[in-house]
């Protein structure tokens, strides 16, 4: 695999070939951090398509082109920002800043739209959007493909290298305890309709 600094250096040549390489590298990792940023889709192409478009201003000016994944990573984020602040002066009342969205509706992924179909699925998705925003953005990034490395994570997320498995580890803890309390649930509410309506309950 082309490394991205290379990648970087034949693009300045011209090599159309080495473009494609990159965008279908990291074009995968810059739609997860905008929808884990809770963009819509429309917002959120436009988000990754303006960061394509800063990489082409800003070829010849790059320092570190090994890191140009951790580049995109930023770019695409800040964008995201500038989206939501626009919109926001668009809608007063609103938030404006990320802060702000962790109250927000997550617009319906239509990946999450099939997902749904599956009832454990939905319980899922469901017990998922009540992670803190971190945890959310975090685990969507992560679950990108091609994989990112942590120099990209940390330079979406806006977090230290260091600070990224421990997170995880938190994030995935959190997930399963809200998981183990959400069957609970449906386990008491089933046991709870079945005693109310016995005869209900055998036919189950």
């Amino acid at each position: 695999m082309s490394q991205p600094g290379d990648l970087l250096s034949r693009i300045r040549k011209g090599e159309m070939e080495a473009w494609v390489t990159l965008t279908d590298r990291y074009s995968n990792l810059l739609w997860s951090i905008a929808r884990s940023l809770r963009m819509s889709e429309s917002d959120a192409a436009d988000a990754v398509q303006t960061t394509w478009l800063r990489l082409v201003e800003n070829l010849e000016s790059i320092r570190d082109p090994d890191r140009v994944g951790s580049w995109l990573a930023t770019t695409v984020r800040r964008e995201c920002y500038d989206i939501s602040r626009r919109a926001a002066r668009m809608r007063p009342g609103e938030p404006d800043s990320p802060d702000g969205w962790a109250g927000m509706e997550a617009p319906e992924d239509p990946l999450d739209g099939a997902l749904l179909r599956d009832e454990r699925d939905a319980t899922l998705w469901r017990v998922f959007g009540r992670l803190r925003p971190l945890c959310r953005r975090l685990l969507r990034v992560l679950i990108a493909d091609p994989a990112p490395s942590y120099l990209e994570i940390a330079a979406a997320l806006d977090i230290s290298v260091g600070s990224i498995g421990p997170t995880r580890q938190r994030c995935l803890k959190g997930l399963r305890s809200l998981l183990l309390a959400e069957d609970a649930q449906l386990l008491d509410g089933l046991e709870h309709a079945a005693a109310a309506n016995p005869a209900e309950g055998r036919r189950r």
